[in-house]
C-alpha cells in the first residue's frame, strides 16, 4: 500500500518553488491562485528570504502550494492507498483526497496561517525540536518547564512549544537522555493553548466550505484515525491548530494498515527521514525537485503491477 504524505512548517526554505514552476502549466496556476488568495506565491516562493517565508501567513500558503504543484505532477492519486499531512499540510492532503478543491484549500490556508500570525504576536513564543530520549521522560520534562509537547513525531522527536523564556530554559535544561535541542523555523508556540483564538477565526471560514467525503483513507494528525466524512475532516483542521500534533501515531496507522511505500511531497525530506527510523525498510521518496518525479512514479509503477 503506498501512502501519500505532506510536510508542515518549517520544510520551506528560500527558492524551493523555482523548479516547480517550470513544469507546463504551473506558473498560470500559481498566478490563478496568488489572485484568489491575495498572496504573490511566485515571489515569495522563488525570491523571499528566510526570514520573509518564516512568516506565518507565508509561509502556509507558501507550502500548501508547493504540495498542489507537485501532487499534480505526480498524477496517479488512484495508487494511494492512504493520505495524510503533518500540521498544515493536513489541508494539502485534504485536497488530495478530494475533500477540498485546491482553491478552497488555498483560501483556507490563507485564513489560517494569517489568523495563528495574529495570534502569534500576542507573545513572544516558539517551538523546539528535542531529539532522542524516552518519549514519557521528555514529555515529562517539558511540561515540568510549562511546555507543550506540540509535535510528537515518533523516531525519538518531539517539538516543543512556548514562550520564548521557555524554550531558552528547556535549551539549558535538556531532558535526560536527549541528544540535542534544535530551534525551529516557526515564528510561534503552534498547536497549544497560544492559539485558541486562531481556531474561533478558522470556524468562521469553516462555514464558507462545502466539503466531500474523502476519496482515499484519510489518516488524522490529530490521533491517528482513519476519518471517513469531509465534515470532520475540517472539523479537525480547525481544532489542530491549538491541539498536538500525533504524527507517531499517524506512523503506526500507517503500519497497521500495510504500508509498502511512502511519498512525501515538496518541499519534501522531514517526514521521509522520521519514516526510514520509524518504518525501517518501507520504501519512499522525498520529492524535494521535479527531478525526484522519476523516482516517485517508479515507486508508484511498482504497485500499480
Amino acid at each position: 500500500m503506498l501512502v501519500l504524505v505532506a510536510p508542515g512548517q518549517g520544510a520551506q526554505t528560500p527558492g524551493f518553488l523555482t523548479p516547480w514552476l517550470d513544469l507546463p502549466g504551473a506558473a498560470d496556476r500559481v498566478a490563478e491562485w496568488s489572485d484568489a488568495i491575495g498572496l504573490d506565491l511566485a515571489h515569495y516562493g522563488t525570491k523571499a528570504d528566510a526570514d520573509e517565508i518564516r512568516d506565518t501567513a507565508v509561509a502556509q500558503p507558501l507550502l500548501v502550494a508547493a504540495g498542489l504543484l507537485s501532487a499534480s505532477a505526480l498524477g496517479a492519486r488512484t495508487a494511494f492507498g492512504a493520505v495524510a499531512g503533518h500540521s498544515v499540510g493536513e489541508i494539502t492532503a485534504a485536497a488530495f483526497a478530494g475533500v477540498l478543491s485546491e482553491v478552497d484549500a488555498l483560501s483556507f490556508v490563507r485564513t489560517r496561517g494569517l489568523a495563528m500570525a495574529e495570534a502569534a504576536a500576542v507573545t513572544e513564543t516558539g517551538m523546539a525540536a528535542v531529539l532522542g530520549g524516552d518519549q514519557d521522560v521528555v514529555v515529562a520534562h517539558l511540561e515540568k518547564l510549562g511546555l507543550t509537547p506540540a509535535n510528537i513525531n515518533g523516531a525519538g522527536q518531539i517539538a516543543a512549544a512556548g514562550t520564548v523564556e521557555q524554550i531558552e530554559a528547556l535549551v539549558a535544561d535538556k531532558p535526560e537522555g536527549s541528544m540535542k535541542v534544535v530551534a525551529l523555523k516557526v515564528a510561534g508556540a503552534f498547536h497549544t493553548h497560544h492559539m485558541a483564538p486562531a481556531v474561533a477565526t478558522l470556524e468562521k471560514a469553516a462555514q464558507a466550505l462545502t466539503p466531500a467525503d474523502p476519496e482515499l483513507t484519510y489518516v488524522s494528525n490529530k490521533d491517528g484515525h482513519v476519518v471517513t466524512t469531509g465534515a470532520d475532516v475540517v472539523a479537525r483542521l480547525v481544532g489542530q491548530v491549538a491541539n498536538p500534533v500525533r504524527w507517531d501515531l499517524c506512523m503506526e496507522r500507517f503500519r497497521e494498515l500495510g504500508v509498502t511505500g511512502i511519498i512525501e511531497l515538496s518541499p519534501g525530506g522531514t517526514l521521509t527521514g522520521l519514516a526510514k527510523r520509524a518504518l525501517k525498510g518501507v520504501p519512499n521518496v522525498a520529492l524535494k525537485t521535479p527531478d525526484d518525479l522519476e523516482k516517485a512514479a517508479a515507486l508508484v509503477a511498482e504497485h500499480a503491477a
